[in-house]
């Protein structure tokens, strides 16, 4: 019969259907843990790439400049050398600003050195070579007699410094006249960390532009890292005191107290009055 339908297959249908409503609505029900996993991971995803870009950002792009790009790595290395030693001169400011001095003159004194060493080589022309001149020379090999080099009349002696007497100090040539001697003796052994680092990068460097740029930056560079040191220190540094002080400030402190609480008690007794 057209349209009949089977009570048994009815039956099946009806348990088909409870089965898909109740699939139904474990699916709606764990939508929002769903929702929440997406969320989650979205949340994750953003801090990584948050993380990828501030990580970016750090790796900064080479200078054009060979010369920023040496002392920029030179930098990185003698930095944290200085800065240790700067931040331990924490009794008076005098101690720090002479080492800021003798460590800024040092490096100077340092480079102009080699780079006047350079210029005189290139003078004297030390690339080309100078003919030899053929001489007739008697070399006495047979001689027993014990002569210093000092004593032969054909000695040029260049060194015309007087020698030091016995007990004189040697001459200080790192100290500046009038700075801390604390200062001073930081900076010292601060440099001698640095001074081969600092030797060594200004030596890879052939192209004059570079050398300039290099010698110029690394004042001024080490100039404004003392700056940025001496903020941080004034920031963290607490103020000193006294005994004398902090028991003139306590009794100061008292008074104002009592002030007010004699005020206080003006005030409501003009209240009960009003009353």
């Amino acid at each position: 019969m057209k349209g009949y339908i089977d009570r048994h297959q009815f039956a099946e249908e009806l348990i088909l259907r409870e089965h898909i409503r109740d699939l139904v609505k474990e699916v709606h029900s764990e939508k929002p843990v769903a929702s929440k996993k997406i969320l989650n991971s979205e949340v994750k995803f953003r801090k990584l790439v948050r993380k990828l870009i501030a990580e970016a950002a750090e790796e900064v792009a080479p200078h054009r400049n060979t010369g920023i790009n040496v002392l920029s790595d030179l930098l990185k290395t003698i930095v944290p050398q200085l800065e240790s030693e700067y931040k331990l001169l924490t009794t008076d400011p005098e101690q720090r600003e002479s080492f800021r001095a003798h460590v800024v003159n040092a490096v100077q004194n340092t480079l102009a050195a080699s780079r006047a060493v350079e210029k005189s080589a290139d003078a004297a022309g030390m690339d080309m070579e100078l003919p030899m001149q053929e001489q007739d020379i008697n070399i006495d090999v047979d001689s027993d007699e014990d002569i210093s080099p000092e004593d032969d009349e054909k000695f040029i002696d260049i060194d015309d410094s007087p020698e030091p007497e016995e007990g004189e100090e040697e001459e200080d040539t790192f100290g500046l006249e009038g700075e801390d001697q604390t200062g001073r003796n930081f900076a010292q052994r601060a440099f001698e960390k640095i001074e081969k680092q600092i030797l060594e990068a200004y030596g890879l460097l052939s192209n004059e532009e570079d050398k300039g740029l290099f010698y110029d930056y690394l004042i001024t560079n080490l100039k404004l890292y003392f700056d940025k040191f001496e903020d941080e220190l004034s920031s963290s540094i607490p103020e000193p005191t006294t005994d004398e002080y902090e028991d003139e400030a306590a009794a100061a402190e008292e008074e104002t107290e009592e002030a007010g609480d004699d005020l206080d008690l003006g005030g409501e007794d003009e209240e009960e009055l009003e009353l």
